[in-house]
């Protein structure tokens, strides 16, 4: 688990540090709330897999639509971030898609 979450943290953080820069939002408060975020979901994740491991693809599909969207409400819902729903909605499945897509490449 703390490798994943390592991965993804990484890659998470890099594309919110490249959106906070090309939108000029503040890049401390935003990358912290990708690591908060991730902390939790990620945790949620591997209890649900953990749980439900004879339905991983279903359980990986509803898990991670539910983290793009816990995610979302966090980067709108803490207002030192100063994005929009749209653009917290926006960020949260860029970074989920990507860190997703990453990840399912990985023999991890």
């Amino acid at each position: 688990m703390i490798q994943t979450l390592t991965i993804t943290i990484v890659i998470e953080g890099s594309l919110c540090l490249v959106y906070s820069i090309w939108q000029k939002k503040p890049i401390r408060p935003i990358l912290l709330t990708s690591l908060l975020g991730n902390i939790i979901t990620q945790s949620l994740l591997w209890v649900a897999l953990t749980l439900f491991f004879h339905h991983y693809l279903a359980t990986l599909l509803i898990s991670e639509t539910l983290i793009w969207l816990i995610e979302a409400m966090l980067y709108h819902g803490l207002k030192w971030n100063h994005l929009s729903m749209g653009d917290a909605i926006f960020l949260s499945l860029i970074t989920n898609l990507s860190s997703f897509g990453f990840g399912w490449y990985l023999p991890i």
